[in-house]
């Protein structure tokens, strides 16, 4: 919440950045061209997050072509140039609302000159550091059966190390995601419930722990899953990393805030 406050007194002189269009810009995002909601704390819900959000479609990049096709490679010249527009409207960092964009993540920091967050997978070889080598990272994706090797390896992630893999829909049965991205499943307006959506994340994680006991944090690939991501917590009392903490360490490295209080 800014209002009331003064004017930054850092900010005196202005002069034109790059070629930039806009000013006080956060991160930009890319979404599919899909049209379904998101509860807030999903990526394409603007409402919940404490810094700007610049939304750009990826013109022909749908859960479709993206996953369900398994060619991601056909998605790449409408991903950059989605990143390109965001660039260009003045944000600071990009980021996209699918974590099956890794599939990305090198084309796109090769493409333009901010910073670029692709999925929440790019987390996943702090997260091994964090927990140590006795421990595994557990990700929770949508699709299991969709997430390959080349997906992680783009965002760091080395095929031998310490992570398991499991897949809410394909294997723990998240039917209320079906309701809103699988394009076979979903009705002709999608739709979901929270409740049920966050109790199925909930049953999934916990499932998902007690095959895998040695899990020591958990890493949410979807943008779809952070909503729960704080029930998840509660119930699994693990560290969770989300789109929504990857996002919060993007605009903080991207726009560093400054300190204020005593000594």
């Amino acid at each position: 919440m800014i209002l009331g406050q003064n004017r930054d007194m850092g900010i005196n002189h202005i002069k034109t950045r790059k070629s930039h269009v806009c000013y006080g810009m956060g991160l930009g995002m890319i979404l599919l061209n899909d049209a379904y909601p998101g509860f807030p704390g999903d990526n394409r819900n603007a409402s919940a997050f404490p810094y700007p959000i610049q939304y750009q479609i990826a013109e022909g990049v749908t859960n479709k072509t993206l996953v369900y096709d398994k060619d991601p490679g056909k998605c790449r010249a409408a991903v950059i140039d989605a990143a390109k527009k965001l660039e260009r409207m003045g944000c600071r960092a990009i980021a996209a609302e699918c974590g099956y964009f890794a599939f990305f993540q090198k084309d796109v920091a090769a493409a333009i000159d901010i910073p670029v967050f692709m999925s929440s997978l790019l987390q996943v070889p702090f997260a091994q550091l964090v927990i140590g080598p006795k421990k595994q990272v557990g990700i929770i994706c949508a699709q299991k059966k969709f997430l390959d090797v080349e997906h992680l390896e783009n965002v760091g992630i080395r095929s031998d190390s310490n992570y398991v893999i499991g897949g809410a829909q394909d294997e723990y049965g998240c039917t209320e995601f079906d309701n809103l991205w699988n394009p076979d499943k979903r009705p002709a307006c999608p739709n979901a419930y929270y409740d049920k959506a966050e109790q199925q994340m909930i049953e999934a994680t916990k499932k998902f722990k007690d095959k895998h006991v040695d899990i020591g944090a958990i890493v949410l690939e979807c943008t779809g899953m952070q909503p729960f991501a704080r029930a998840i917590q509660r119930e699994v009392e693990l560290p969770v990393f989300s789109w929504g903490t990857l996002l919060d360490y993007a605009y903080s490295v991207t726009v560093h805030r400054d300190y204020y209080g005593h000594v």
